[in-house]
């Protein structure tokens, strides 16, 4: 795939008007409180998958709306004192699998939490465990996660998934072992998305660590691409026509970049300029109107994958660098 969005240049300086409801903050705020009403209930069962530098656990925890989300917790071994945490979210379609696949960030020497996403991990190649009941109703929907909901803030899908990963944030920090003022957050595509939101409505998170993210600037990616899961939107949009402005009045509650004018964490983003799945100007706009300290790499002939293990090895070292570990 050749480029096909703006220039490089122009794309560190695209700083489009946001579209953000006048209630953005009070229709946040009304979730969250909402479902602070209901304890965490906060479990960590230790399990035994063979390994022997790894403390692994279960995790289950009481998300939106009460209902039990699932996820791993692993500890590295010999650990002296609490230790920083990566919470990390999963890219779209995907689950938490098993724990092998997560072995990066105990491995240099941090806690590491991975939460499961609520409904996902059939449409790829990592199984999930979390149900999504959809307690609110819905609309008729196109196949997939990004129409589920769409017709009404108070119903769509992602108010749920998002309001899970706040809540995921706290779980890490009721366990002994992780330091709660050190706490990170981060995640691929629909996790990177995801990571800029919990960023946005978390205050204290320290850092966020969004590789090529979903879930941003939404129109532009809709009129510029046909891939999925935008094209889940559009296609939507197609049939039910009269919906449009709705439709996008919904989406503007879950933006990333009205989320990052909001973050102040220490944040190091990825895109790849070759990326017809969340095209580089939609990365820029979240970026550019990021309101913490901020760092980019730039994966100029990658599409989806951006920077691949060369990403996990900048990430590595960013950590590193804020927060050395033995």
């Amino acid at each position: 795939m050749p480029l096909f969005d703006y220039p490089l240049d122009r794309l560190r300086e695209y700083l489009p008007p946001r579209d953000e409801p006048a209630d953005f903050d009070a229709f946040w705020a009304r979730t969250l409180t909402e479902a602070d009403k209901t304890p965490l209930d906060a479990r960590f069962e230790a399990v035994d998958y063979g390994l022997r530098t790894v403390e692994t656990f279960d995790v289950t925890f009481k998300g939106y709306g009460g209902q039990e989300i699932k996820g791993w917790l692993l500890l590295p071994r010999g650990r002296s004192g609490p230790l920083p945490c990566v919470v990390e979210y999963i890219g779209y379609g995907g689950g938490r699998s098993f724990p092998y696949s997560w072995l990066v960030w105990s491995g240099a020497g941090y806690a590491h939490l991975i939460m499961d996403t609520r409904g996902q991990g059939s449409g790829a190649t990592m199984h999930g465990d979390t149900p999504d009941p959809e307690p609110e109703g819905s609309n008729p929907h196109h196949p997939g996660f990004m129409t589920r909901g769409i017709l009404r803030p108070e119903t769509y899908y992602y108010r749920r998934l998002f309001t899970d990963a706040t809540r995921a944030v706290r779980v890490a920090r009721e366990h002994p072992a992780v330091d709660a003022a050190r706490v990170a957050v981060a995640g691929n595509s629909q996790g990177g998305g995801i990571s800029l939101a919990v960023a946005g409505l978390v205050p204290d998170v320290a850092v966020a660590m969004p590789n090529v993210p979903f879930l941003c600037h939404y129109r532009r990616a809709t009129e510029i691409v046909d891939t999925n899961p935008y094209a889940e939107i559009t296609r939507f949009c197609i049939i039910h026509r009269d919906q449009v402005d709705t439709v996008f009045n919904t989406l503007a509650y879950f933006d990333g970049v009205n989320f990052a004018t909001r973050a102040g964490a220490r944040s190091l983003f990825s895109v790849g300029l070759m990326d017809t799945i969340c095209p580089p100007s939609t990365v820029f706009a979240a970026y550019n109107h990021y309101a913490g300290a901020k760092e980019i790499r730039v994966w100029r002939y990658n599409n989806h994958e951006g920077g691949g293990q060369h990403q996990t090895r900048d990430q590595v070292q960013f950590l590193q660098g804020i927060w050395p570990t033995e």
